[in-house]
């Protein structure tokens, strides 16, 4: 009868070994795999005011982004502009974009056009749901950041004129783009209700 529980539980145990490795290596990937350099040369088409060293910072975004799409079984909105002008570069690249896809995240990933929040103070479930994961990817408490997650703060960082600015603190900056801080409160998104956040969390 012991016998019996065997087989399973060594075919269990294996399984989990296998997407132990399999996550690393995915992780791995993404964080070497280079970007052809024509996405960096259309970023600089785009906004002419980036460096290099700017564009590098991006392209370490549209990393983050892959991370968190992994981690995720459905679409993740981009909430960043320069990111999304990246990303939509790279897929031009459609053999190198399918193969990436596959090793990276065992399937492939449909564009999905940038989204901001719907309103200055409140954040749909697709919002959140990016701010939670990227937030997580940065060690940050996405209920209670103490910064933003590259992400979320690029757009602004890098003066992209078309962009999507958050601000951590709207106290701050009442008149000047998104509060990130609504963004972690409450919706199946992020978890939890707006108790949970105190005098940060409201709406419209």
């Amino acid at each position: 009868m012991t016998s019996f529980w065997v087989i399973p539980f060594i075919c269990l145990f294996g399984f989990i070994i296998w997407k132990k490795r399999r996550r690393k290596k995915q992780v791995s990937y993404i964080e070497s795999y280079n970007f052809p350099q024509r996405v960096t040369d259309q970023l600089l088409i785009r906004y002419p005011h980036l460096t290099e060293a700017d564009c590098e910072l991006v392209l370490r975004g549209l990393r983050q982004y892959f991370q968190i799409c992994r981690r995720s079984s459905g679409m993740v909105a981009m909430p960043s502009q320069v990111v999304d002008v990246a990303w939509h570069e790279f897929i031009l690249f459609t053999r190198h974009y399918e193969q990436f896809c596959k090793r990276a995240l065992g399937r492939f990933l449909h564009h999905t056009p940038t989204e901001a929040m719907s309103s200055r103070t409140n954040a749909q479930d697709s919002i959140k749901q990016a701010w939670r994961l990227a937030c997580q990817n940065e060690s940050i408490d996405p209920k209670n950041a103490h910064r933003l997650p590259l992400l979320f703060a690029l757009d602004a960082q890098l003066k992209i004129s078309d962009g999507f600015k958050y601000q951590l603190n709207c106290d701050k900056h009442k008149a000047d783009g998104y509060c990130a801080s609504h963004i972690g409160c409450g919706g199946s998104g992020c978890g939890g209700d707006s108790s949970d956040c105190g005098g940060d969390c409201g709406g419209d």
